[in-house]
């Protein structure tokens, strides 16, 4: 029985030591264009509600419908850390789509990235963190009625 809690002890000071290099969690900046230009993000988009990052400018807001965040999951296991972030991106900005279209928004404005609600804004890039089997972001923005040109 000594040698079982010897044992069961060494294994747990062993297993200690090598979890964080599995609790990998690495900040990506990203381009959203690059995102924006999948085959994916071209199928499951819409283009019924258009989007605005950062203080990118827009058309007049004749109404505003709210605000949400959109944070997204996806497994990365035995993919590239870009290819699992764009893809985390892509079901964020799917979910906005479809939270624009309920609130019966035409657009999402002033969207920031908003990891751990630690807000990034940029109109160009997009936060992401991967880990060694998940990916994830997440998105906030404003709903709102533009006026249409």
């Amino acid at each position: 029985m000594k040698n079982f809690t010897i044992s069961i002890t060494v294994l747990g000071v062993f297993l200690a030591a090598i979890w964080p290099a599995y609790a990998r969690d690495t900040k990506h900046i990203l381009p959203i264009a690059a995102a924006m230009a999948t085959k994916d993000a071209d199928e499951k988009l819409e283009g019924s509600v258009k989007f605005f990052f950062g203080k990118q400018e827009y058309p007049k807001a004749v109404t505003k419908l709210g605000t949400d965040v959109s944070n997204r999951k996806t497994n990365a296991f035995g993919k590239s850390d870009e290819k699992a972030c764009n893809w985390a991106f892509l079901s964020a900005m799917i979910a906005l789509e479809r939270r624009a279209k309920q609130l019966g928004a035409n657009a999402v404005v002033n969207i920031v990235s908003y990891y751990q609600r630690v807000e990034m804004s940029s109109t160009t890039d997009f936060e992401c963190h991967a880990g060694a089997v998940i990916a994830g972001v997440a998105l906030k923005g404003d709903f709102v009625k533009i006026e249409e040109q």
